[in-house]
């Protein structure tokens, strides 16, 4: 890892931050990793489940998660889920390692009506349609690298360092579905989905189920 590398999904937390539904009290983070995200919803929400099928991770989770943040060993495909009962489910960086499809229709039946699912995943590669995106993204890596490196050398605060589980957090670097891909089976899944392709080596995908489900 090279010292101007930066944490991109550190980065688009506030992406997903940024969809959650105006009343949200109940959260639902699906592959919480170390409980960094976790945290920062514990902040803004009464209640958050924090999932992930690595011990390790979980483990880290419950050191640094408040008393608000429910730290579950489980794997969310067979962990029975309540109905209808949470105001967004988010996902950072873990939607990639699911069957699409299945995960989607999986989650959208525990969201309440009006509640949102909002996840940022990693695409498969699609060239030469995505070039455009992944020269720019190489190029933005590298610059804002220099500007986060520069703010954490001057003692500014960690500004997307990588956190010190990065090396042992499970990784699918191959991932099985383009954005287009994604998109075809997101709006056929969950009518009304939208997603979109982020311009580092991200997409996000957001849903919010109908009022009237």
């Amino acid at each position: 890892m090279g010292a101007l590398d930066w944490d991109h999904n550190a980065f688009y937390q506030r992406v997903l931050l940024g969809k959650l539904p105006r009343r949200c009290r109940r959260v639902l983070d699906v592959g919480c990793g170390a409980g960094a995200f976790a945290a920062r919803l514990a902040a803004r929400v009464e209640h958050v489940d924090a999932m992930d099928i690595s011990p390790v991770m979980i483990e880290r989770a419950e050191e640094r998660t408040p008393d608000n943040v429910a730290c579950i060993l489980g794997d969310v495909m067979r962990y029975p889920l309540p109905e209808a009962h949470y105001d967004a489910i988010v996902s950072v960086t873990a939607l990639h390692h699911l069957p699409l499809h299945d995960a989607l229709q999986r989650l959208s039946r525990a969201l309440r009506p009006g509640g949102v699912l909002a996840a940022v995943a990693l695409p498969r590669p699609d060239l030469p349609r995505e070039l455009p995106a992944e020269l720019l993204g190489a190029t933005g890596h590298r610059l804002l690298g220099v500007g986060f490196g520069a703010l954490r050398a001057a003692s500014r605060g960690e500004w997307f360092r990588h956190e010190p589980t990065h090396d042992v957090m499970p990784v699918n670097l191959d991932p099985p579905l383009t954005t287009r891909q994604v998109r075809r089976i997101a709006v056929a899944t969950l009518p009304g989905s939208h997603v979109r392709r982020l311009v580092f080596w991200r997409y996000l995908l957001h849903w919010q189920r109908p009022e009237s489900a």
